[in-house]
């Protein structure tokens, strides 16, 4: 078993590793036998990854990419839940306002982009904003999902045992409620994530988005533009995964409970 453990976790490391060996190996090709000059090399954007992480602006763009996503799913979360639970559990307020956020909901974040500059100018609001308005619908449609979702019997038997509406709620649904919910948190980070660099294109003046569009426009430096996609690419990477494991953690605690 053991064994068997360690040549499973060997493989899920190695596999990506020679996968991405074998990308970057047909990339080298590619620039080669074209001889290009515009497409950069993997050298040459590992020239370019070195040269920024020798600096502190690229510290700096990351550090204000990161707080602008987790600020703008974090206010998601803080209106999305709680309203996703008041809407799975009074049918009136859900008839009444569901419509309009299956109306809002398949409009694009980026849509109100021009808006978000009028309103909050070139600043930090504009993406937080435009953040917000990625993770705010799946969150809330997750979580009045999974309280719609909710056995009977499970509302039965707390009403049985006499909680009261409120303790019905944290005891009852939202357990029922949090493996359902932490997919669609995911979903939310996974958009909001594309959002922010795309906000951070035009409503900004730092950040990896701005980074990008900088890099193109002083001099046409691809190297540095694929390097900002590049670590735009390996953050997402690193922060999905930290998600992965929070909702392997709550399905097991779930199935443990």
């Amino acid at each position: 078993m053991r064994a068997s453990a360690f040549e499973s976790r060997w493989l899920r490391i190695m596999l990506p590793l020679v996968t991405a060996a074998v990308a970057c190996g047909f990339w080298a090709f590619a620039v080669k036998y074209t001889g290009t000059k515009i497409f950069p090399s993997p050298a040459a954007v590992m020239r370019a990854v070195v040269k920024l992480g020798e600096g502190k602006l690229l510290w700096h763009y990351i550090f204000d990419s990161l707080t602008r996503v987790f600020a703008g799913y974090l206010l998601g979360i803080v209106v999305g839940v709680p309203l996703g639970f008041f809407l799975g559990w009074s049918q009136s307020a859900a008839s009444a306002i569901n419509p309009l956020i299956q109306m809002l909901r398949p409009i694009s974040p980026l849509a109100w982009m021009p808006l978000a500059v009028i309103w909050f100018g070139v600043s930090n609001a504009a993406p937080i904003f435009l953040i917000f308005m990625a993770a705010i619908f799946p969150i809330a449609v997750a979580a009045m999902n999974g309280v719609r979702n909710v056995p009977v019997i499970y509302l039965q038997v707390g009403r049985n045992f006499g909680l009261s509406p409120f303790r019905l709620m944290t005891r009852i649904v939202a357990p029922a409620v949090l493996p359902r919910l932490v997919i669609g948190l995911r979903i939310a980070f996974g958009i909001s994530w594309v959002v922010l660099v795309a906000s951070e294109m035009i409503a900004v003046d730092s950040g990896l988005g701005y980074l990008i569009i900088d890099a193109r426009n002083a001099g046409k430096r691809y190297d540095l533009v694929v390097a900002g996609m590049l670590i735009i690419g390996i953050l997402g990477l690193i922060l999905d995964t930290g998600i992965r494991r929070v909702e392997q953690f709550v399905g097991k605690s779930m199935n443990h409970g």
